[in-house]
This record gives C-alpha cells, structure tokens and sequence, in this order.
C-alpha cells in the first residue's frame, strides 16, 4: 500500500486544510508523497511530504528566495510545516522556442540576483539540505574552486566509494581534478543565485507561456553549474535557452568546456543514490578534464 500520510497518520487534505485555513473539497493522490488537492473555494493545490529532517524547511525557503529574484516562475507557497509543504499546482503546457528563449533570459537575472557567498542557503533555509533524496550541506565558502571541492564533489566521492559505485583505486581521478579546479574553473565570478537541481524534471514548461522552476536545491553557487544540469539530462530548445541566456549576460570563454566539470557534483549524487553507471559516466568526464 502506497503511505500518503505523515508518521502521525495525517492525511494529505487534512494538512492542508490545517496549513491553509480553508476547506478541501477533494484530493488525488499522484505518488506516494505529492497529492493534488482542491480547496473549496476552486484553487488547486500540491500537498507535498517531506519524510527528511529539514527538508520541507529547505524547499519552501528555496522556492521563496528564488521568488523574490522575481525573474523565473517558480510556485507559491502556501503553508508548510516540518513535515507538510502546500504549493501552487502549475498547469503545464507545451515546450517552444519563443519560451525557451525567456526561460534563458529569465534563468540569467535569477543568476544574477546573487547570492551572500558559494554555499549560502537561502533565508531561512537550513545548513543541512538536500539535492533531490541526498543530504546536501549548504556550507558558505568564499574562494568556487576550493568549495566546489569541499563541499559538493568530494563528499559525494566519498559516499559513492563507500557504496562500491566508485572503486577505491578510481577515486583518484577525480581527486586531481579537485587538485587542477583553480585552474579549471576559468575566471573568477561571483556567487549566483541557482536553483540548485537544475535538471529537466524540474523545469515545467507552463500553460501560461511561461517555465516554471520546482524542487529547488536553492543555494549560492557558480552559473554554469545549473547550466551544466540542464545539459546533463537534457531539456528540449537548451539551444534557444542558451540563446536567451547568453544575449541577457553573456558567459566567460571557454564555458562550454567547463560544462563536465561542473556535472561531476549531480553525476556523484546520483552514483550515491542509484550507483555504478552514473559513476562512470563522473570518472569519464574527469578523466576528460584532466587531459585538456
């Protein structure tokens, strides 16, 4: 059986209903934690559970903060509480390149409404966060090559080592290339305001015309990195999005050689979570960076 409630044995509607102050009229269950729900007086909502310590605290001050950029869409929040989030249910429609375009110029002022540090969480938000179901310190750091090292590549090494998806005698690659980032990393910049998990299940193409952003793993972080993520898995126009974003704040040369560096954190987080090919995929584009 599918669980829908809390640990106390809450219902969806109910939470809702709690943390709104307003009568549900209906509910549908679209997977084990995310419920559709309809409060009387016509809107519909998404009832999201948070089974991780802190995680509904980090996604409701990510999409917060990234809101208040006021450059992408992302979706109200409408109550949460440690275990319950209540959102905006976004109607979707269909992707095209005119969006595509906007999206770009829309994802390049979020960027640029910044952030305090590399790491930074969003107001509010916690240290200890996640990146989809894997922790994700958010530790701030002044100096992108040494904390992209620190605190996004390495513990995520380690893990994926210790659950077999990265041989012991592999983890040297990657290591060097922590070793090389400063030389790596290209020119200096300053920390962006990213959305963190930037992949293409997170990017919701509207009924509106316009895209919308979800699931945050909001912190201070280096642009190309949620660039990365969109090339990483994919996303439909990322030409005309890259066209959008470029014409808005153009990137330093030679990012499109930096895209697998970039990739090396989610390509380890997903070798923590789901194993041994995404870890090749990592120790591929490393080794990849080390020969340039």
């Amino acid at each position: 059986m599918v669980k829908r409630g809390d640990e106390s044995g809450e219902e969806p509607g109910t939470a809702v209903s709690r943390l709104t102050g307003r009568p549900v009229t209906g509910e549908r269950a679209l997977s084990g934690s995310l419920t559709e729900v309809t409060l009387d007086d016509g809107p519909v909502v998404i009832a999201k559970r948070g089974d991780a310590p802190g995680a509904v605290r980090a996604e409701a001050a990510g999409l917060r903060w990234l809101a208040a950029a006021g450059a992408v869409r992302v979706p109200q929040v409408y109550g949460h509480d440690e275990r319950w989030l209540v959102i905006e249910r976004v109607p979707t429609g269909r992707a095209d390149a005119e969006t595509a375009i906007r999206f770009g110029h829309a994802l390049a002022a979020l960027h640029g409404a910044g952030a305090p540090a590399f790491g930074a969480p969003p107001p509010g938000g916690p240290e200890e966060a996640y990146i989809g179901l894997a922790p994700m310190r958010d530790v701030p750091g002044t100096d992108w090559p040494r904390w992209y090292a620190e605190h996004r590549v390495l513990p995520y090494l380690r893990g994926a080592v210790d659950n077999g998806a990265v041989r012991p005698g592999e983890a040297a690659v990657v290591e060097r290339v922590c070793e090389r980032l400063p030389e790596l990393a290209g020119p200096a910049e300053p920390p962006a305001r990213l959305h963190g998990d930037l992949w293409n299940g997170n990017v919701l193409w509207g009924a509106d015309g316009q895209v919308w952003l979800i699931d945050p793993a909001a912190h201070g972080g280096h642009r190309e990195t949620d660039l990365a993520m969109l090339h990483l898995f994919g996303c439909p126009h990322l030409d005309r999005v890259l066209d959008g974003y470029r014409a808005a704040a153009p990137l330093a040369d030679g990012w499109e050689e930096r895209v697998g560096t970039h990739q090396l954190f989610p390509l380890l987080v997903h070798a923590v979570l789901f194993g041994r090919g995404y870890a090749e995929q990592a120790l591929a584009l490393a080794r990849r960076a080390l020969a340039t």
